[in-house]
């Protein structure tokens, strides 16, 4: 298909190119706003950009948009499909082009354009009756889009700020087959299903209050799921020879002057004042990490450090933002920090390549990998920056790994490769990171003793594997769509009388599980089994042990298992010695 770029030149691409499917998704967005025009011609247009899913558009309509009007809203875009007709760039001065969005009373583009540098030469594109200020790329025709659907209605601030009013936001997903089109729709009807806020509460994993918005409150059975991550991370980073520090959870203002946070950060930062001096909450780990690192003196002899710290941080978000786990205002981060010298900086970054790589296919995830280069707003030097990201290009590169260059998207204070998942659906997440960092060492100053018998500046890598625990539990409860594997099940085992007859007997077997250290309840409701068996069906328990007259009499247990079914009679002790191996292993 021919795309039209910004300054007005053609160019073929398929829709499987991020820039072809960009065109395609910016051109159905810009199919959106013209028939929202044509039906509602008071309705004011915002901005309407193409995202990874699909597209959206913001509106301000005296019509309140509901679910009930993308319809209407459909008819009317597949009508201008039908008219096939032509998109054409072309370019305008800024004074020009703000009197012309005046005559067409539009104040958002007004107010867009008005922010622009004098002189400046803006891009528009038109099809038919509807002109949009835009950058493109956009298909040459509307005729080229063959599915869409416009799928949600939503609230968005003006410019993502509070203080401005609150605009109506469409969003919609365009594809190139109806068959992909459907494909995609029924991933998102699963999505639904598997949403972590919907199965968090049904399992009891953890809830979110009023009394504070984006701060989780963990409950027994996702208290028991988080410290099996935690015990997990213990056990994998014992082995790989980190330390472990926690460090406090508010620290002064000259600290994160010197961190260059104060400067860089202070918008997403709680702050307060204590005996007339400013404090923050942190945000992140790694200042306080530093000070540990200085309290002591070090030789090259004991670099390598590697050092651990599950540290809770606070970082302020915006409410709009807010989503269950996924985003919130405060979370554990599996931060580590890893002091070394330059020539160690290949070797360590592969060590914690190797070590993510374990964790995610572990859990069944594939992933890909992103190169992260220096942002417009940054510390240190052009030269560091391109040191740093050389070195971690070499260690990728070595690793033989595939690795997109995610431009002016890394730290402030340096590069970073980003490890997004994908899930048992297609959705990616972002998760794992390791930064590569020369900036804080020389900020606070930190040394070691060379071979030279000379003092030099440690180099510091900042990395995550869970990134946010939280947040990955979210992840994981979508992707098992709440059945975790026997291992991370909070409850592993429900013990099933099917009348108080057998409780007795029921209970030795219980007994027995938690005397082997699995985790297990009984269920002594005067219900009827088949209810008993549905109720933890819902629970989504691993097994189910259901115990009559007949297993009393054998001192056996019937099994009943969530992923296999009906496994028959057991011996209680070769029941338990099955599982205790399939925990072990973590199968």
């Amino acid at each position: 298909m021919k795309i039209i770029l910004k300054d007005g030149s053609v160019v073929e691409s398929s829709f499987n190119d991020e820039q072809g499917k960009h065109a395609y998704r910016h051109t159905a967005s810009h199919i959106l706003a013209q028939a929202v025009k044509r039906l509602y011609p008071k309705t004011k247009l915002a901005i309407g950009p193409a995202i990874d899913e699909g597209f959206y558009y913001d509106f301000d309509t005296e019509v309140p948009f509901t679910v009930e009007t993308l319809p209407t809203i459909e008819a009317e875009m597949q009508k201008i499909i039908k008219e096939s007709i032509p998109l054409e760039q072309y370019t305008m001065p800024r004074d020009e082009a703000i009197k012309f969005m005046q005559s067409l009373n539009e104040s958002y583009k007004v107010e867009l354009i008005q922010d622009l540098p004098d002189g400046e030469t803006l891009s528009f594109f038109k099809q038919g009756d509807f002109t949009d200020l835009c950058a493109g790329p956009h298909l040459k025709n509307t005729s080229v889009v063959k599915a869409f659907k416009l799928t949600s209605v939503a609230g968005a601030y003006w410019r993502g700020s509070e203080k401005n009013k609150m605009l109506t936001r469409i969003y919609g997903t365009a594809f190139p087959t109806r068959v992909e089109l459907d494909e995609y729709l029924n991933r998102i009807e699963e999505a639904k299903k598997r949403d972590h806020r919907k199965l968090g509460k049904e399992l009891g994993l953890f809830m979110m209050l009023d009394e504070g918005p984006g701060f989780p409150f963990f409950l027994p059975k996702g208290m028991i799921l988080k410290n099996l991550l935690i015990d997990y991370w213990h056990q994998i980073h014992q082995r790989e020879g980190y330390v472990e520090i926690s460090t406090p959870i508010m620290l002064n203002r000259n600290l994160w002057e010197t961190s260059g946070h104060w400067g860089h950060y202070k918008g997403n930062m709680y702050t307060t004042v204590i005996d007339e001096e400013d404090y923050a909450i942190k945000p992140m780990n790694c200042p306080g990490g530093l000070l540990v690192y200085k309290s002591e003196m070090h030789s090259y002899k004991d670099l390598p450090i590697r050092m651990g710290e599950l540290g809770l941080v606070h970082r302020h978000e915006k409410s709009g933002a807010l989503h269950g786990l996924m985003r919130v205002r405060c979370f554990t981060q599996d931060d580590a920090h890893i002091y070394m010298t330059e020539d160690q900086i290949t070797d360590e970054i592969k060590g914690v390549v190797r070590l993510i790589d374990e964790v995610y296919s572990m859990f069944g995830f594939k992933y890909h990998v992103e190169l992260s280069t220096m942002p417009e707003d940054h510390m240190g030097s052009d030269e560091d920056w391109e040191h740093a990201t050389n070195s971690l290009k070499k260690a990728l590169d070595e690793l033989k790994l595939d690795y997109k260059i995610n431009e002016g998207d890394g730290a402030f204070y340096g590069p970073k490769i980003d490890f997004h998942l994908e899930d048992s659906i297609g959705r990616t997440w972002q998760c794992g990171t390791i930064q590569l960092d020369f900036q804080l060492p020389l900020r606070f100053e930190a040394e070691y003793t060379g071979a030279d018998g000379e003092k030099h500046r440690p180099i510091m890598i900042h990395r995550v594997v869970f990134g946010s625990i939280e947040r990955f539990i979210g992840i994981l409860t979508e992707h098992f769509a709440g059945k975790f594997p026997l291992w991370l099940s909070p409850l592993q085992v429900k013990v099933l009388p099917i009348s108080d007859k057998v409780n007795e007997y029921a209970t030795s077997v219980l007994n027995a599980l938690k005397t082997a250290g699995i985790r297990c309840e009984m269920d002594i409701r005067s219900e009827k089994i088949g209810y008993k068996i549905r109720e933890a069906q819902l629970q989504k328990i691993p097994y189910m042990l259901v115990i009559g007259v007949k297993e009393e009499e054998e001192k056996t247990i019937s099994v009943r298992s969530r992923d296999e079914g009906d496994k028959g009679s057991m011996q209680i002790v070769d029941f338990i010695n099955e599982l205790i191996e399939k925990i072990k292993n973590k199968k």
